[in-house]
């Protein structure tokens, strides 16, 4: 990576960091859905000036269908269910669980789509579970209301995402980044647009949440979506995949800054045991056996010569 693709890489960590601030804000006024119909719909009002080209309107039109699933797939379900758990779990400790996402990629990857799955990701994967584990073990209390719901609500949403990379791998890799950007915000927006009509409150939403809805929409949307592909043109992706270890780090630091969330031992534990996991299932982390050097050949020759023959 250059020193200006490092940059942008933490400014792209900070931006989905701040994601879920913006989120555990601007929810409880808006709700899930409603917020999540700001987000997509800013954001595609944004990105699909990116389309007025000839060329750009015939991939999309060409496509559609496969962009209506990437848009419901990848943003209509899984940022629907983050804005639902962040209206109970901590931001840093939602953005923990979804740093999550390359394990279920790998496995429905595995499971579905062909993609070979090597000796050590099978380790990464069990021990980025248990890192989860680690996180959640005393919050996993499935009772009416309780925080097992909300953490099965982020695994939902990074299993999502594991099905969008396959899918946009298998099926839209031919496209132009910004027809995949633009033209799925679009078919999220226009997915949402009824229900989020339907659920929008009736009490009046304060400035306050107004200011972090937008800011979801434009900075953690719109801005992230185009650093983040050109992140992938200029940088590659197995270098912006990295970025799913910096979120997690980002966005427990705004939250302890902004919002005053905790920093317990057992988050550090979990994040630490999580992050590993995930970084040896991506291979990020690699675990090289030690080479086994030859054997050294102690045997002494000894040569005996005599008139009739040698003997070795």
């Amino acid at each position: 990576m250059s020193l200006a693709d490092t940059l942008r890489l933490m400014l792209l960590s900070s931006m989905w960091g701040l994601s879920f601030i913006f989120m555990r804000v601007a929810v409880p006024e808006f709700g899930p859905v409603p917020l999540i119909l700001v987000r997509m719909g800013v954001g595609a009002l944004m990105l699909v000036p990116l389309l007025f080209t000839l060329r750009y309107l015939k991939l999309v039109w060409a496509n559609k269908g496969s962009l209506f699933v990437l848009g419901v797939i990848n943003h209509v379900v899984p940022f629907s269910l983050l804005a639902l758990a962040t209206t109970r779990l901590e931001a840093g400790f939602t953005s923990l669980i979804n740093a999550t996402t390359p394990i279920f990629t790998a496995l429905l990857g595995a499971l579905f789509f062909a993609t070979p799955v090597m000796r050590q990701q099978y380790l990464g994967l069990a021990l980025a579970f248990f890192g989860v584990y680690v996180l959640s073990a005393d919050r996993l209390d499935f009772a009416l209301g309780g925080d097992g719901w909300f953490i099965l609500a982020v695994l939902g949403a990074t299993f999502f995402y594991g099905v969008s990379s396959n899918y946009t791998r298998r099926h839209l890799a031919h496209l132009p980044v910004r027809v995949l950007a633009a033209g799925s915000s679009a078919m999220s927006a226009l997915v949402l647009l009824v229900p989020g009509l339907l659920l929008w409150p009736e009490a009046p939403i304060s400035g306050l949440a107004w200011a972090n809805g937008l800011a979801l929409a434009v900075l953690s949307t719109t801005l992230a979506f185009l650093l983040y592909f050109g992140l992938i043109a200029s940088a590659g992706a197995t270098a912006t995949s990295t970025v799913t270890f910096l979120v997690p780090v980002s966005a427990l630091l705004w939250g302890y800054l902004l919002l005053g969330e905790r920093l317990s031992l057992q988050i550090l534990a979990g994040m630490a045991i999580t992050l590993a996991g995930t970084a040896v299932a991506t291979g990020l982390l690699r675990l090289r056996r030690p080479r086994r050097e030859p054997a050294a050949d102690n045997t002494v020759k000894v040569t005996i010569t005599s008139n009739d023959h040698d003997t070795r």
